[in-house]
């Protein structure tokens, strides 16, 4: 949101890890500029199950980024984070619909899944590209992920149509179009989502189009690292390089 952000998160106590996974995570995230020593597993288990590490380094990680995007110092939260533990089931359901509604009560967008920096939002823009959304509500074991999504959006538009006087609503036409629909979202939906990669990508083609280019504007872009083409799904040989991957 404009001055603050919610997250759901699951986290595991440090002795339900396995090495394996530490292992796997910890070249994920350092993608080979590090090597993890076999004394460090056990730290890297305490600091990846703590839900304060988790925050303070994402909230630091980000001031660094803001403090250089505009050459300025000093500290960018105005608090500590505020944390609560919510029981799964309804009211773990309805928390993250709180989450994903925050945008309609501002008025920002009119449909839960125009905000693409929500968690709906992201699994209807991506096909939760990365696997890195978590329906984990009481769902029937044999459903599907998409049939997960579809009863999930179906429950966000419910809450969303109540006038809670908490901020703005799902309009009733907007509910309708879907209802016709039975919330199924179709393959223009998709393709309408995915059309940001156009005029937000820096560089958009084939895969070697893509890496020339940013290998002749790396400098001037002001990027050290490597980066790779994302491909676009929906389309054939399409990639495209934008300066956040979201």
């Amino acid at each position: 949101m404009d001055n603050h952000f919610h997250l759901l998160v699951k986290t595991y106590p440090e002795k339900m890890i396995e090495d394996e996974k530490v292992c796997e995570s910890f070249e994920k995230y350092y993608k080979g500029q590090r090597e993890l020593l076999k004394g460090q597993i056990s730290y890297f288990k305490h600091k990846w199950s703590n839900l304060s590490e988790f925050v303070k380094e994402l909230k630091q990680r980000f001031t660094r980024y803001f403090n250089k995007k505009h050459n300025r110092k000093g500290y960018f939260w105005a608090d500590r984070f505020k944390s609560v533990i919510v029981e799964k089931g309804e009211t773990l359901i309805n928390c993250a619909a709180y989450i994903d509604l925050n945008p309609i009560r501002a008025g920002i967008v009119e449909k839960p899944e125009d905000y693409r920096w929500s968690s709906i939002g992201y699994i209807f823009g991506t096909g939760d590209r990365d696997n890195f959304i978590k329906l984990e509500f009481d769902f029937n074991e044999s459903l599907t992920e998409d049939e997960k999504f579809l009863y999930y959006r179906k429950f966000v538009y419910e809450i969303g149509s109540m006038d809670l006087d908490k901020g703005a609503v799902i309009k009733p036409e907007v509910i309708d179009r879907e209802e016709q629909k039975g919330f199924e979202i179709t393959k223009t939906d998709r393709m309408l989502k995915r059309t940001r990669y156009f005029t937000e990508g820096v560089f958009l083609g084939s895969r070697e189009f893509v890496k020339k280019n940013f290998q002749r504007f790396k400098d001037k872009l002001k990027i050290k690292k490597d980066k790779n083409p994302v491909k676009i799904k929906g389309f054939d040989e399409i990639f495209s390089f934008r300066f956040a991957e979201s």
